[in-house]
């Protein structure tokens, strides 16, 4: 594992050091509406700058971490089972060499790579699910494997109660009848989800960030924007609970920085990054 030169924000420890590892998943090759995701990990890595190391949030400091950025992963574009394959392969290093894994996506159905590899390794896995859509819908236009049923995908390989969804505000009634019986779905906000850290406590948790779950007015850097979301505030409360739980994988995904020429997007996706990294950093203190 070599250092990537263009790394994330203080994110320059040596591979053999780092208890945690960021990594990007640059694919977007399932999009069903807006593409561009394969441009957010470069995007992040780049804006990152413009924040600071320290967060005044947790108290914090990203130079204090042992945090190794292993770059973009190559992907062979239009083959959405080879970019699955080779995720879930990077992902089940770092979990044999004791990293945790911190993915930047790309759109969601990257996802699936990495929770494969986590599962393998932690057959009690639970998944928490921030995200505007529901993404259990059974295929899209035929195809199994999008970032529509990426959920739908995840929940195959954990089953009943392990997955738990919050922020949910948009996907076909046919899902949302399927949570009803198979998962944790808490529609429209975040409410519910001091309960739910309580309740996984000392379990092996994966947090998946669709940044769509922010309103537009906040984050319209995106590929599908859905109004009513929820405030920047609202996911940093939530983000900064995530040190009570054993987080062993992450991912943040679904930035289309060129939707917001402004760079409020970008700007916003690296500072929760940034929180989400302390937060693992500093996991059960």
């Amino acid at each position: 594992m070599n250092k990537n030169v263009h790394t994330f924000l203080a994110c320059e420890a040596d591979y053999s050091e780092a208890d945690t590892v960021l990594f990007g998943v640059p694919f977007d090759g399932t999009t069903s509406f807006r593409p561009g995701t394969r441009f957010g990990p470069a995007a992040m890595r780049g804006e990152s700058f413009g924040i600071e190391t320290y967060s005044p949030y947790s108290d914090r400091d990203l130079v204090d971490c042992s945090i190794f950025d292993g770059g973009d992963l190559e992907l062979p574009f239009g083959n959405a089972e080879k970019v699955l394959e080779l995720t879930r392969d990077y992902t089940a290093q770092l979990l044999r060499d004791g990293k945790c894994p911190v993915m930047l996506g790309g759109e969601h159905l990257v996802t699936l790579g990495t929770v494969r590899a986590v599962a393998e390794q932690y057959p009690d896995l639970h998944v928490i699910h921030f995200d505007a859509h529901t993404d259990l819908r059974t295929d899209y236009l035929g195809e199994q494997l999008s970032h529509s049923t990426v959920m739908k995908q995840v929940w195959n390989l954990i089953g009943d109660g392990r997955l738990h969804q919050f922020g949910i505000r948009s996907g076909e009634k046919y899902e949302f009848e399927f949570a009803k019986q198979h998962t944790d779905l808490h529609k429209f906000d975040l409410n519910g989800f001091e309960q739910t850290v309580a309740a996984l406590k000392g379990k092996p948790v994966y947090f998946s960030l669709d940044l769509d779950v922010l309103d537009p007015s906040i984050f319209c850097g995106t590929g599908t924007p859905e109004a009513g979301g929820i405030t920047f505030k609202e996911l940093l409360d939530a983000v900064l609970q995530l040190h009570r739980l054993n987080i062993v994988g992450c991912d943040i995904n679904e930035l289309s920085p060129h939707y917001d020429q402004s760079g409020a997007s970008t700007a916003v996706a690296c500072k929760i990054t940034r929180e989400i990294l302390l937060q693992i950093a500093n996991k059960g203190a």
